[in-house]
């Protein structure tokens, strides 16, 4: 393990790079300011090292445009309707910084904050955030531990555990932007999910709790299809979300880890398989990435990353058919995603 400073946020707290690294050529950098992993390198088929998730060279950088890249999100992955909920017939009103809707905990969500180091290892790390009752709208003080885990099978593992001191929610995810070329866009990718539905929405990407069949669909990634080869079809949904940025309804049986979905990358041979303990997965195909300049100076446009975030479907804590996403005083939540990497 390494550590490098990395600089300072506006109000001066330091941040610190930390450079988890395997025996077969993997790294994994992570940062402390919002438990963003910074950078990804992973070997192509022929060997050759390449960073594989978008991200900016300096921290400044991502106290600018940036959409998320890398970082821990929460309290709530994703969306809630209207910024409201009810629990134990309390209703709570929360930040709203997308539309009327609350996305990913509100404008100063885990992202927008400064981690502190729990433990750290050659291969380990372990980042702690304790947010306190009514941050962003949020009841009770959650106490928050995130673990990444770099293996020798070329494994990047994220756990995620918290409690709680009042009843609340909670769903927290990773928001990495994948690009296993390197580089342009990412619509010659292959992608498999393991998914049979998804998750409609309406104009304002809120699920309308429809778990609608993805056969016959644009969404049907059962077998492996390119990123692009139905992204711009005339379709009501693929129109809502400007491509795809959908929960899809994963396959499970039992509680353990299962797959998620597998992407392979033509040019490079590379392989992205992940798997997880959670019901659903955001897949993102990046339609909303800005013309922003990124890491080495390349360009990052329109769907040049996509994201398969592991989590609880959107809107949960309105949606009373979906898992809940409560969280109690004496409960812990835990969830584990693993993310593999090949070539072939």
């Amino acid at each position: 393990m390494n550590r490098q400073d990395f600089g300072k946020t506006p109000d001066g707290t330091p941040v610190e790079l930390y450079t988890l690294a395997n025996s077969r050529g993997v790294e994994a950098t992570i940062m402390t300011y919002g438990g963003t992993v910074v950078s990804l390198h992973t070997p192509d088929s022929g060997g050759r090292p390449g960073d594989i998730v978008l991200g900016f060279d300096n921290l400044d950088a991502y106290f600018g445009e940036n959409p998320f890249f890398g970082a821990l999100v929460g309290r709530y992955g994703n969306r809630i309707a209207k910024g409201r909920f009810t629990l134990g017939g309390v209703e709570y009103k929360l930040a709203q910084n997308n539309g009327e809707n609350n996305l990913h905990g509100g404008p100063r969500g885990f992202d927008k904050v400064v981690w502190r180091v729990k433990d750290a290892g050659p291969q380990s790390l372990d980042l702690g955030y304790l947010s306190h009752d009514g941050d962003q709208g949020f009841p009770g003080n959650l106490d928050v531990t995130v673990r990444y885990t770099l293996t020798d099978d070329n494994e990047l593992g994220i756990d995620y555990s918290a409690t709680t001191d009042r009843d609340t929610i909670v769903n927290l995810t990773s928001h990495s932007y994948f690009n296993l070329a390197c580089e342009g866009d990412n619509l010659s990718h292959l992608l498999t999910l393991n998914a049979d539905r998804f998750t409609p929405v309406d104009a304002g990407l809120i699920p309308t709790g429809e778990l609608r069949s993805v056969a016959g669909t644009p969404f049907d990634f059962r077998q492996p299809v390119a990123i692009g080869a139905r992204i711009d079809q005339d379709d009501e949904q693929i129109g809502r979300g400007g491509g795809y940025d959908h929960n899809f309804v994963l396959n499970r049986s039992g509680d353990g880890l299962s797959p998620v979905a597998k992407v392979v990358e033509p040019k490079t041979g590379r392989v992205l398989e992940v798997f997880t303990t959670e019901p659903g997965v955001q897949f993102y195909s990046g339609n909303f990435i800005g013309n922003l300049r990124g890491k080495g100076g390349l360009q990052y446009g329109r769907r040049s990353g996509f994201c398969l975030e592991t989590q609880h479907y959107p809107d949960s804590p309105n949606q009373p058919s979906f898992p809940t996403t409560a969280l109690k005083p004496g409960q812990r939540y835990h969830t584990v995603t693993v993310h593999k990497f090949s070539t072939v």
